[in-house]
């Protein structure tokens, strides 16, 4: 990781660490940064800003990130990703104190002002996906009693959760998440058909969710919002566009002003207002329209790209870019916005599998911008847990979301094998999901990017072993000869099997090809 001095522009330390940072927080009094380093087995950095030394290791969970320090400085909550709980650790002993069970792999925290609550964002649902209501939430621990004492659910279809931060007032806080429109076919992008892309607006006094508003216009689709800041004032919010290579800039009092004025409800001869698409509070979460006239949409410069973390800064906002290592800098208050692009080192080399990721999380190559791969297939090629009723099978029957995780190694592609390989999937889901024509190079580096993912340890493993639990269940896979369907080392014959899994929507000769064992656990397994 390193470190940047914003009055000379310029990095003046790298400080190794043992795994890969994905979060930190600063002590109240600058003496100590507290780095997340992300591992099957991760462990939290103590550095002392002054020499930039580690001078403590704290154990961790899989893939811990989102670091949140008590107002006391004494305790550090932390998202254990893949165990789907966030630890409690003392800082003065150095010990883990406690685990709180979450929903499904905790992402972002935020803590209340009084530190009496920990917002936690749920990367994704965690429920069967075949009812009609399919929401991630957000978990509210109580700090005192280390217990989830409220959910707050999220509109139908949220998911891929990445951001939460509260604001310095103390009073709102807001999630960044995706919102997909899975009840509908995808026969289309216009207007949000498929996902649309949202904030939702969280008031903290009691701790209930406000309303979502959507952060894409109405022709230009703003996929994959994550990362949030917020000025010292509460004034101004900040959401980066990890897609569309944006930044939003919110004008956050006339954005509640404007939710006010709306009922909560439709009146019985309400007047119309031909120029507002709301009506009511409850139109908002689908108005495409909202944010005209309380928002800036600043397109980061051709040398930024993959924004993920912001800070405001007085008026400066600093963003950090994923795939160019870079910091763009704005001054968001400026009549004329002019952004400056510092590189954070020498300019990295975009070998074919690192442009292969790029173009996987990269919206510019969708109409209208709406989503891209990685707005389904989230974390690493993996999945947004939804229902999707794809027309590669027919209309009308939608199949749960499927895992890119070795897909190259296990043809045919697709729950039904419609796909003869992984590759014409890949070439078929720019035509008809991405809705765009792309020279042959372009799904040629995402086979790549795909094929070099790997599993890494289950969250399940207890020092890397199976567990007891884990052995009693290897004899039942053994003895029920489950192996004759899921031989290692792939755990799938890659033939297509009826064994009663049909759904009331399917059709009466439909038979599914055999998952590969690895695609259970997917989802839970690398880092973002």
């Amino acid at each position: 990781m390193q470190r940047f001095d914003t009055a000379s522009r310029a990095v003046t330390a790298s400080i190794p660490v043992p795994a890969p940072p994905l979060g930190l927080v600063l002590s109240a009094d600058d003496s100590r940064l507290l780095v997340t380093c992300a591992a099957p087995q991760s462990v939290v950095c103590v550095l002392d800003t002054a020499s930039g030394a580690v001078t403590a290791l704290l154990p961790a969970g899989h893939s811990s990130t989102a670091p949140v320090l008590s107002p006391d400085g004494r305790t550090l909550y932390v998202c254990n990703r893949f165990n789907d709980d966030v630890s409690f650790l003392d800082l003065q002993t150095r010990q883990e104190l406690r685990r709180v069970k979450v929903r499904r792999e905790p992402i972002a925290a935020a803590l209340t002002r009084d530190g009496r609550h920990l917002l936690v964002a749920n990367h994704l649902h965690d429920g069967r996906a075949d009812i009609d209501y399919v929401a991630a939430v957000v978990s509210v621990i109580d700090t005192s009693l280390a217990e989830v004492v409220k959910e707050l659910t999220l509109p139908n279809g949220s998911g891929v959760l990445h951001d939460i931060r509260t604001s310095p007032d103390g009073q709102y806080a807001v999630v960044t998440h995706l919102l997909g429109r899975y009840q509908l076919p995808t026969t289309q992008l216009e207007r949000g058909w498929m996902n649309t892309n949202a904030k939702t607006i969280i008031r903290l006094d009691r701790l209930e969710v406000v309303n979502t508003v959507l952060l894409d216009s109405v022709d230009s689709g703003a996929a994959n919002p994550w990362g949030i800041a917020w000025s010292a004032d509460s004034a101004t919010l900040a959401i980066t566009h990890a897609g569309t290579h944006e930044l939003s800039v919110i004008a956050f009092p006339d954005l509640l002003a404007k939710l006010a004025k709306l009922p909560a409800e439709p009146q019985a001869g309400q007047a119309t207002d031909y120029t507002a698409a709301s009506r009511s509070q409850t139109d908002v979460p689908n108005d495409l329209a909202f944010l005209v006239g309380l928002r800036q949409r600043l397109k980061l410069p051709a040398t930024d790209r993959g924004p993920r973390a912001v800070v405001l800064l007085g008026t400066r906002a600093y963003v950090a870019n994923y795939f160019s290592d870079t910091l763009a800098v704005v001054d968001v208050a400026s009549q004329y916005p002019r952004w400056e692009s510092i590189p954070l080192g020498p300019k990295p080399t975009m070998d074919v599998v690192r442009l292969g990721e790029f173009y996987f999380h990269d919206a510019e190559i969708c109409f209208q911008g709406w989503q891209s791969c990685a707005s389904c297939h989230p974390g690493d090629g993996r999945v947004d847990a939804l229902n999707w009723d794809l027309l590669n099978d027919g209309m009308g029957n939608p199949k749960n979301n499927k895992s890119m995780l070795l897909a190259h190694r296990t043809p045919p592609a697709m729950s039904m094998g419609i796909r003869e390989t992984a590759e014409t999937a890949v070439r078929a889901g720019l035509r008809h999901i991405l809705f765009t024509v792309q020279p042959e190079a372009v799904p040629a580096a995402m086979d790549e990017y795909l094929k070099a993912l790997e599993p890494v340890p289950s969250p399940y493993l207890v020092d890397g072993q199976l567990s007891p639990a884990a052995l009693r269940g290897k004899a039942v896979f053994d003895q029920a000869n489950c192996a004759a369907c899921h031989p290692a080392p792939l755990f799938t014959d890659l033939q297509p099997y009826d064994v009663g899994t049909r759904g009331p929507l399917d059709r009466p000769n439909d038979i599914f090809d055999t998952p590969h064992a690895h695609r259970a656990l997917a989802h839970r397994a690398l880092p973002p």
